[in-house]
C-alpha cells in the first residue's frame, strides 16, 4: 500500500515537471529576447544585478513611443536617424540647455563662424549672415559671444535639393566651439524629403536652438526654438516693399471674399486639404484654384479633375486676386508653412490658416488672433460661412494689423533675422524684455529698446494707448530766449576754441551744463545724457535765432505729436532719374520731408535710439564729415514712425537769416557742405534698405493765424509781427 502511494506521488511530480518544462519552453524565446535587450543596454549574464554606477540610458519621452501611424511611414533606419537628430534635445529649455554666464560680461553678442573654403552658401543664407554681421549684436571675437551662428548652410536640408550640404554631421561635430550645440542658433527653411517630409535636419543639433520654418507644435520647444516664416530666395535682404493697403476704405470688402491659387498634390502628405478645395469654390466671391500640372510626372498621376482644374486655374491672374480679396486661404503644402502666408500679409488680405499643428511664425511674441483667422483643416466646408460672419469693423482691424506686422517683422530677411535675435535677447535679459503691447503695436519691438525703460509712458508712442496727455514740460515766455523756463540747458561744444569765461555767460534760472566731448564729434549732441530729464528736447544750433513765442508754439504742437520731430527749418529729398540716386534740396517750397534739428523739438528717446540702434559705420561717417547728423536723425525718426516731421509757423526773417550766412566759419557757407549731404542721403538710404523719408505739405499755424479778427483774440499774436 505504501509502495503504491509512493508511485502515485512520483507520477504526479513527474507530470508537474513535464508541465512546467512545457510552459517554460514556451516562454524561452521571450526570455531570450529580454536577455538580449538587457545585454544591449549594459546588462551582462554574469552579473545578476545591474551596476547602478553605470551611466543611465536616456529617458524615452512619451512622444517617441512607437505608434502604428509613426511606423507606417518611417523605416527603422529613418526612425533611428530622426530620434537622433530631432528628439535628443526635445526637452531643452533656456534654463537647461543655455549658458547664461556667457552673456553676463559683454551682453548679448552674436558670433558668426568664419566661412570655410570650398563650402557653398546659398544667397538666402548669405543674406542671413550679412544681416547678423551688420547688426549691433555682432562680434568678431568668440570670447565675447553669447550666441553662435554656423557659417555652414543649414537652410535647405532636403536631400533632393541642389542646395543640400553633404556630410554636415561631421563638419558640425568638428567645429571647435560646438560644445554639443550649447548657445548655438541654427536657421532652417526646409527639412525632410519625399515622401514624408519629416522635420529631420540630417545631423545631430544637440542642445542648439532652432530658428525654423514650418515647425510643428509637437516638435517646437517653447521659449527655446523660434518659429520663422517660409520666405523665398527673392525676399529682399533689407528694406522691402511697403504693404499694399493704401487707404482704409469703409466698408473694407473687396471684389472677392476668399481666394487661393496654388498647387494640388495628388498623392502624399499635404494632399488632403488642397484636394478638397473644389467643394468650396463657387467661381464668384469664393475662388479657390488648384492645378496638378507641376513636376515631371504629373500626367502619370493625374485624376479626372485635373484637366478641368488646370483650365480654371489659367483663367485667373494671381496678383489681381490677391489684391482684390478680403481673405486669403493659406493651406499647408508638403510642409506646414507656405509662401502664401507672407504674400497675404503684404497684400492686406487677411490670412485664413488651414495648417493644423503649425507653430505660427514668431508665435512667442505675436498675437495672431488680431491679424489672421485660424481655421481647422477638418472643418473646411465651414470656412466660407465663418469669414462671412466677421463684422466689417473687425475686418478693417485685421487688415490694418497685417500691414503693421508685415512692415515691422516680415518685409525683409533683415527684419526676420533681427526679430529672431531680439526674441532670444529678451529671454537672456528677462528683466529688460519687451511687453506684448510693445511687440503688437506700432512701431513694433525692433524700434522699442527695453533697456531704455520698462515703463511704456517713457516712450513717445503709447500716450494714446495709455490714455495719457503729454504735459511733462512747461515753458514761460520772456524777452530773451535763454530765459525760457526749462529744467536744464545743455551746450555741446565741438569747436577747438576755448570756452568763454564764466562771468560772460548770461544769468539763467536753470542749470547750464556745458559738455565738451573728448573727440568733439557731431554725434555727441545726440548722446542719451542722464542729465536730460524731460521728455521734450529743444535742439538749437549756435546760429539759430528764435523768439520765445515761437518756441512755446512749437512745444504746444509737439505735445500733440510727441513721436515726431516738430520744428522750423525744412528740407526735402527727391529722386534724380538722370543720376539714378537720391538728391537733397534746400529750396523753400510747400513740400518737405525733413525738419532739421538746428531748430526743432523731439522726444529724448530718439537720443537713446540714435546711439544704440544705428550702426557705428553711419555715426562714424557723420563724425568724419562733421555733417549730416540732422539728416540721419530724420531718417531714423521717419523709419520708426512711417510719418513725416511737422513744420510750424516761422517768422519771415528766418529764411534770410539762414541763407544770408556769409561768414566762412559757418558750415552753411562751405561749398563742400551741400555735396556731402547728397552723399549722406544715399549712404543712409542704402543702410535702411529703402528711403524712409515721407513727403508732406502740412504746416501748422496758431489758431486765428492771419485771420481778420482782433489781435487781442489771438494767443500767439507776436508770431504775425515777426
Amino acid at each position: 500500500m505504501q509502495a503504491k502511494k509512493r508511485y502515485l506521488i512520483l507520477l504526479s511530480a513527474g507530470a508537474c515537471l513535464v508541465l512546467l518544462s512545457y510552459l517554460g519552453g514556451v516562454q524561452l524565446p521571450a526570455a531570450s529576447r529580454s536577455r538580449h535587450d538587457r545585454s544591449r543596454n549594459g546588462y551582462r549574464p554574469d552579473q545578476p544585478w545591474p551596476h547602478f554606477s553605470d551611466p543611465l540610458q536616456p529617458f524615452l519621452p512619451w512622444d517617441q513611443a512607437d505608434t502604428e501611424e509613426y511606423n507606417m511611414h518611417i523605416s527603422p533606419r529613418q526612425k533611428r536617424d530622426v530620434n537622433t537628430s530631432v528628439y535628443k534635445g526635445k526637452r531643452c529649455r533656456m534654463d537647461s540647455c543655455f549658458d547664461f554666464s556667457l552673456c553676463q560680461k559683454n551682453g548679448f553678442k552674436v558670433y558668426v563662424y568664419p566661412q570655410q573654403k570650398g563650402e557653398k552658401i546659398s544667397e538666402s543664407y548669405q543674406n542671413i549672415l550679412s544681416t547678423i554681421e551688420g547688426s549691433r549684436f555682432y562680434t568678431s571675437d568668440p570670447g565675447q559671444a553669447c550666441l553662435f551662428v554656423l557659417s555652414l548652410d543649414t537652410l535647405d536640408r532636403d536631400q533632393l535639393s541642389p542646395q543640400y550640404v553633404h556630410n554636415l554631421k561631421t563638419k558640425v561635430q568638428n567645429l571647435p566651439l560646438w560644445n554639443d550645440g550649447r548657445n548655438h542658433l541654427i536657421f532652417n527653411l526646409y527639412s525632410g524629403t519625399w515622401p514624408d517630409y519629416t522635420e529631420d535636419l540630417g545631423f545631430d543639433i544637440g542642445q542648439a536652438m532652432l530658428a525654423k520654418a514650418s515647425i510643428s507644435t509637437e516638435n517646437f520647444r517653447p521659449n527655446f526654438d523660434v518659429s520663422i516664416p517660409l520666405f523665398s530666395k527673392e525676399h529682399p535682404r533689407t528694406g522691402g516693399e511697403r504693404g499694399y493697403l493704401k487707404y482704409n476704405s469703409i466698408p473694407p470688402f473687396r471684389k472677392y471674399m476668399l481666394v487661393f491659387k496654388g498647387k494640388r498634390y495628388l498623392t502624399g502628405i499635404g494632399s488632403d486639404t488642397r484636394n478638397a478645395l473644389y467643394h468650396v469654390h463657387n467661381a464668384e466671391d469664393v475662388v479657390l484654384l488648384t492645378t496638378c500640372k507641376h513636376g515631371k510626372d504629373w500626367q502619370k498621376h493625374k485624376d479626372a479633375r485635373c484637366d478641368k482644374d488646370n483650365a480654371e486655374y489659367d483663367r485667373y491672374d494671381y496678383k489681381e486676386m490677391l489684391h482684390n480679396s478680403t481673405f486669403c486661404l493659406v493651406p499647408r503644402g508638403r510642409r506646414l508653412g507656405s509662401f502664401r502666408f507672407l504674400e497675404a500679409l503684404q497684400a492686406a488680405c487677411v490670412p485664413v490658416m488651414l495648417s493644423n499643428g503649425w507653430e505660427l511664425p514668431f508665435s512667442e511674441i505675436i498675437n495672431w488672433n488680431t491679424a489672421a483667422v485660424i481655421g481647422d483643416e477638418r472643418l473646411l466646408l465651414q470656412i466660407p460661412t465663418t469669414v462671412r460672419s466677421i463684422h466689417q469693423d473687425k475686418i478693417l482691424s485685421l487688415r490694418q494689423q497685417t500691414q503693421f506686422l508685415w512692415e515691422a517683422y516680415f518685409s525683409s530677411v533683415e527684419k526676420i533675422v533681427l526679430t529672431t535675435l531680439e526674441i532670444i535677447q529678451d529671454r537672456v535679459l528677462e528683466q529688460g524684455s519687451r511687453s506684448s503691447l510693445m511687440w503688437n503695436s506700432h512701431p513694433g519691438g525692433l524700434f522699442v529698446l527695453p533697456q531704455y525703460s520698462g515703463d511704456l509712458g517713457d516712450f513717445p508712442f503709447y500716450y494714446a494707448t495709455l490714455g495719457q496727455l503729454h504735459t511733462h514740460t512747461e515753458t514761460e515766455k520772456h524777452d530773451e530766449l535763454y530765459k525760457v523756463l526749462l529744467y536744464t540747458m545743455h551746450i555741446f561744444c565741438t569747436s577747438n576754441n576755448p570756452l568763454p569765461a564764466k562771468h560772460r555767460w548770461p544769468a539763467t534760472s536753470v542749470p547750464v551744463i556745458v559738455i565738451e566731448g573728448e573727440n568733439k564729434v557731431m554725434s555727441s549732441r545726440f548722446l542719451p545724457y542722464e542729465t536730460i530729464v524731460t521728455d521734450a528736447v529743444l535742439s538749437l544750433d549756435e546760429d539759430t535765432v528764435l523768439s520765445t513765442t515761437e518756441v512755446d508754439f512749437a512745444f504746444t504742437v509737439w505735445q500733440s505729436f510727441p513721436e515726431r520731430i516738430v520744428g522750423y527749418p525744412a528740407r526735402s529729398h527727391f529722386w534724380d532719374s538722370n543720376k539714378e540716386r537720391w538728391g537733397y534740396t534746400s529750396k523753400w517750397t510747400n513740400d518737405y520731408s525733413m525738419v532739421l534739428t538746428g531748430a526743432a523739438i523731439y522726444h529724448r528717446y530718439y537720443h537713446y535710439l540714435y546711439t544704440n540702434y544705428l550702426p557705428t559705420s553711419l555715426k562714424s561717417m557723420v563724425d568724419q564729415l562733421a555733417n549730416c547728423e540732422d539728416i540721419l536723425m530724420n531718417f531714423l525718426v521717419s523709419a520708426v514712425t512711417k510719418l513725416p516731421p511737422i513744420k510750424v509757423t516761422q517768422k519771415k526773417q528766418y529764411k534770410e537769416t539762414m541763407m544770408g550766412q556769409s561768414s566762412r566759419a559757418s558750415r552753411w557757407a562751405d561749398p563742400d557742405h551741400f555735396a556731402q549731404r547728397q552723399t549722406c542721403m544715399n549712404k543712409f538710404a542704402s543702410w535702411f534698405g529703402a528711403m524712409p523719408l515721407v513727403h508732406s505739405q502740412m504746416r501748422l499755424d496758431p489758431v486765428l493765424f492771419k485771420d481778420q479778427v482782433s489781435i487781442l483774440r489771438k494767443k500767439y499774436r507776436d508770431i504775425e509781427r515777426l
